[in-house]
């Protein structure tokens, strides 16, 4: 089998190199082995969190002293790209969503009481964290979120509203749940976040959605009916809830050029080993030379989008403002991902359209990655407005 790797950035420590040893390791003998029936039954096991909570991966971003590891965003990287290796993109986006777009708000923005209460569950893998924005008539426009939560006499909070396409809304345990606290406020401002705890008789999940692609990651729509919230559900300040999400999303775009770049890497491997296997015109594909050039096109993509992944990691652990440039690398990386895996499955001639082959599965997985976390076209609008 052959192994596509890109050249190892010097910017990788050596316990880092090992994160990546272990968590590829990982990968091979605990996913690969059973991602198909995980993709049958549109779920991941429980255990599968814990197990890679016990080791470590789920907290690495996280406070040390809340059980977390203290590292920085390389560590997001890494783990990304390893965990997309595997070519199972609903195990990879269900795990990071967990890891680095759910409980880092808690971590971030949490009182000591919160991050007390849930990091240390979290990191361990125990309970499982989902992250709710999306609306049915709110996605990349956050500004226009109707999901309500007022004031209640004993000083908590009512919610009401709906949140949909919600990763781990089925099996998760804790929400970080995005509602407009101010009615009177216009777009963005008067949002504020809160933390819903899996139980509460006021949450509803309405149903779990069958999709094109990440079929092991289950999403859900969830409605809030009059739920009633304690005074310290809230997260943070009360109307920054806006750039808190803006602030997170930089991160969640930075593991989309992870997610990418292991991507990439395992459809070009796959592609490699079946040219160099087909027959076609008396020669292999291989040793056809118009057809090896495309698969080395898309590589060379694929290594941009990999190398400004990593300058983008980089720039935000040196506090840079990276808006611009990660903006730039979700637009780049998702849709040159596009390229690579429907090159792949071109290459792959029949053999790619029939499902149950890695790259079909790939390609389908790799289409929500141009629309999840700033659709290419909000983000070259971010773009533009700082160029």
């Amino acid at each position: 089998m052959t192994e596509f790797e890109f050249l190892e950035p010097d910017l990788l420590d050596e316990d880092l190199r090992m994160v990546r040893e272990q968590v590829r390791r990982f990968v091979r003998e605990r996913i690969v082995p059973f991602a198909d029936a995980w993709e049958a039954s549109g779920e991941i096991p429980r255990e599968l969190f814990r197990d890679l909570g016990r080791l470590g991966f789920l907290g690495m971003r996280h406070p040390v002293e809340y059980g977390g590891g203290g590292m920085g965003p390389l560590a997001s990287v890494v783990l990304g790209e390893e965990l997309a290796r595997s070519g199972y993109g609903g195990v990879a986006s269900a795990l990071t969503v967990h890891s680095d777009m759910s409980i880092g708000h808690i971590a971030h923005r949490g009182t000591h009481e919160q991050k007390l209460k849930y990091l240390p569950a979290a990191c361990a893998g125990e309970k499982v964290g989902a992250v709710c924005v999306t609306e049915p008539n709110a996605g990349s426009d956050v500004g226009g979120l109707k999901t309500r939560a007022q004031r209640a006499p004993d000083g908590g909070w009512v919610l009401n509203g709906s949140k949909t396409f919600i990763t781990n809304g089925v099996y998760g345990d804790i929400f970080i749940v995005a509602a407009r606290t101010d009615p009177d406020a216009k777009g963005s401002r008067g949002i504020s976040l809160f933390i819903v705890e899996k139980g509460n008789p006021g949450l509803k999940v309405a149903r779990q959605f069958e999709k094109h692609g990440w079929r092991s990651s289950d999403t859900a729509e969830l409605f809030f009916d009059d739920m009633k919230l304690a005074p310290d559900a809230l997260l943070g300040e009360e109307g920054k809830g806006f750039y808190y999400i803006m602030s997170t999303f930089q991160n969640e775009r930075l593991v989309v050029g992870a997610l990418v770049s292991g991507t990439c890497a395992r459809a070009i491997e796959l592609t490699v080993d079946y040219m160099r296997q087909r027959q076609a015109f008396g020669k292999t594909l291989w040793d056809q030379q118009v057809v090896r050039n495309k698969l080395s096109w898309v590589a060379s993509k694929a290594a941009a989008a990999r190398a400004l992944t990593y300058q983008c990691a980089q720039m935000i652990a040196e506090g840079k403002d990276t808006v611009r440039e990660v903006s730039m690398l979700k637009a780049f990386a998702a849709e040159t991902l596009q390229e690579v895996v429907h090159t792949c499955l071109q290459l792959h001639g029949g053999t790619g359209f029939i499902i149950g082959t890695p790259v079909e599965r790939m390609a389908r997985d790799a289409r929500i990655l141009t629309i999840g976390g700033g659709a290419t076209e909000v983000m070259l609008e971010e773009v533009a407005k700082r160029m």
